[in-house]
């Protein structure tokens, strides 16, 4: 039985692409929405690509996960978070450094990516 390190990478890179798909299917799901529940959005998977390959920029990651340039996506579907959302997220991006299950790779990535928009309107 596979274990994830040593699932396939065929089929891992398969699984990521639909996971990046559904993404920019659902530009309902918040950034700061998902980085409240989860601990991680977009942008972290942005990063994360951007650290697996040197070779990209920041931007070239992003554009990869949003399918098109990072400004234009926020202009497009990223609302204004709210306070709420803000400490939520806030409260979750904490719980990503006390997990004992994680592995010591998220501990050197997050927080992975700017935080949501959290001021600037339109961010």
């Amino acid at each position: 039985m596979p274990t994830l390190d040593t699932l396939d990478d065929a089929a891992a890179a398969k699984a990521f692409r639909r996971l990046v798909r559904h993404l920019r299917h659902r530009t309902d799901a918040q950034n700061i929405d998902l980085m409240g529940l989860a601990g991680f959005c977009r942008n972290c998977l942005a990063d994360w690509i951007a650290e697996a390959d040197p070779s990209l920029s920041k931007d070239d990651a992003r554009e990869i996960i949003y399918g098109m340039p990072f400004a234009q996506w926020k202009a497009r579907h990223q609302g204004e978070a709210t306070p709420e959302q803000i400490e939520r997220m806030n409260e979750s991006v904490k719980r990503n450094h006390v997990e004992a299950q994680l592995d010591d790779a998220l501990d050197d990535s997050f927080p992975a990516s700017d935080p949501p928009s959290m001021s600037e309107p339109g961010r």
